[in-house]
């Protein structure tokens, strides 16, 4: 006799799986839903091994198709912002676009036609969609605390994800490769698609939309776009430059590439509090240059490929986790997440795509090693002229932070004077006072509730009261205010 199926069980048992999978983190669901995402850019799309092994087996040219693709995901990151504003559109767009990603892929299966490039079109400009439509993401389910683990956590998961499938398809079969990665886009989206629709993390402070906070955003967000771009040149120099010169190392380049990026990611990551993020800036240039230096002078072994990839990556690494977290930092100053995050990690893709045209250059004009090097760390010269200026703006802007670390540092009676000789319009309460002293400790509402033991309502009624008696619109806004006019205490 044959099983009669119980469609009403499996759909029970279904939905109580899906409700276990809502009931997790939003945070934890967004990273491991856009890791996986990711993983699919990197393997496939951006300068991807499983399209190159795919080209290589038909006999195919890739640096069209891979400029195309490029250029597509540029698109998508920098127009994205301009359609997709609420929480909701969000979610639908991420959804809709990696169900694109997953149909545009399928013409990959078979031979080379015309529909590669339609789908290279197609899923680059949507998966550009899904990295920008990230930052909301990262604004909404993520503590600013926790941000550049979160961005740090997304690249090294992506990696090593990325690395498995560059293996499979470069030692096993570019089709099982593929499928590997069209695997990760439908686990990803149904991450994605279990996401809350309302934020969960909603803690009273609202994002500042009025136009004198967004135009404070602008002159650093501009310098941050102008040293991506630059910095990342050098990437696409070394995908049409030095990578070449190692394609006789197939198999340890399957596996090794992005090693030496998860490694700088993860010491960036558990640096302690009082190391300078910054400073680790000029050591990722100093191993830019010594890479090419020594792509200069090595020969084309095993080891010499360890060294420069080593080096070459690992600065990657630290500049990536750079401007992905200070993009995470700079949500809470605007309230177009998707637009701002999509424009500043366009501005990397735009870097690799120059890159890749003047590799290209180089190549065709059979430039020596030395003169490589030369444009490389010219290069890197420029960024170091712009980062002096950079760090400004960015201190400027993420104005709170510093002037926080100072503030930690002081006795209570010098806590307690500032609060009491801050200029205000109108005079605080004794509860405004304790309420800004607790405040400028960096506690959210919730934790100053706690220590007053009062309502998270009433910290809120509090703060609003606050913000008009300083005449600020922002957090970070009364910080400064409160804190920069008062420097012989902070001396």
């Amino acid at each position: 006799m044959k099983k009669r199926i119980n469609f009403h069980g499996v759909q029970k048992m279904g939905d109580d799986q899906m409700g276990k999978l809502k009931a997790l983190d939003p945070r934890l669901l967004s990273t491991i839903g856009c890791s996986l995402f990711f993983a699919y850019i990197l393997s496939v799309l951006f300068e991807g091994q499983v399209l190159y092994s795919l080209s290589a087996s038909f006999a195919v040219e890739t640096s069209v198709h891979l400029l195309i693709a490029m250029a597509a995901h540029l698109l998508g990151l920098f127009s994205c912002g301009h359609f997709v504003k609420s929480l909701g559109a969000v979610r639908r767009v991420m959804i809709v676009s990696m169900g694109v990603c997953v149909l545009a892929t399928i013409p990959f299966f078979f031979g080379p036609s015309a529909l590669w490039i339609v789908g290279l079109i197609l899923s680059g400009y949507t998966s550009g969609c899904v990295v920008a439509s990230f930052g909301s993401l990262l604004k909404i389910f993520t503590p600013k605390s926790k941000r550049l683990k979160t961005c740090a956590d997304i690249l090294i998961y992506s990696n090593v994800t990325m690395i498995v499938v560059n293996v499979v398809a470069v030692n096993v079969s570019p089709s099982l490769g593929l499928v590997l990665s069209l695997i990760c886009v439908m686990l990803g989206t149904l991450l994605i698609w279990a996401l809350p629709a309302r934020s969960m993390n909603e803690e009273g402070d609202k994002t500042v939309s009025n136009q004198n906070q967004q135009s404070n955003i602008n002159k650093p967000l501009l310098l941050l776009v102008l040293f991506v771009l630059i910095i990342t040149i050098n990437s696409g120099l070394m995908y049409q430059v030095i990578n070449p010169a190692f394609e006789h190392l197939t198999e340890l380049r399957s596996w090794y590439w992005a090693v030496p990026y998860i490694v700088a990611l993860l010491v960036m990551r558990n640096l302690p509090p009082w190391v300078k993020h910054s400073s680790a800036l000029y050591v990722g240039m100093a191993m830019i240059m010594a890479a090419f230096i020594g792509f200069m002078l090595l020969a084309r072994n095993a080891s010499d490929y360890l060294i420069v990839d080593t080096l070459m990556l690992g600065a990657c690494g630290i500049f990536d986790l750079f401007w992905w977290s200070i993009l995470g930092e700079m949500m809470d100053y605007t309230d177009k997440p998707v637009k701002v995050f999509g424009i500043g990690l366009a501005a990397n893709v735009l870097g690799v795509l120059v890159g890749d045209v003047l590799g290209m250059r180089v190549v065709s004009l059979q430039l020596s090693r030395a003169q490589v090097t030369v444009i490389a760390l010219t290069i890197v010269s420029v960024t170091v002229a712009l980062l002096p200026a950079l760090n400004r703006y960015l201190v400027t802007l993420l104005k709170g932070h510093a002037y926080l670390a100072v503030y930690e540092t002081m006795s209570q009676p010098q806590q307690d004077a500032i609060v009491a000789l801050s200029a205000t319009l109108d005079p605080l309460t004794v509860r405004e006072q304790e309420v800004l002293g607790v405040l400028l400790d960096g506690k959210s509402n919730r934790q100053i509730a706690e220590m007053l033991c009062i309502s998270e309502s009433t910290v809120k009624t509090h703060i609003r009261n606050i913000y008009s008696k300083y005449d600020v619109s922002s957090r970070a806004e009364l910080i400064s205010t409160v804190l920069k006019n008062q420097p012989e205490m902070l001396s």
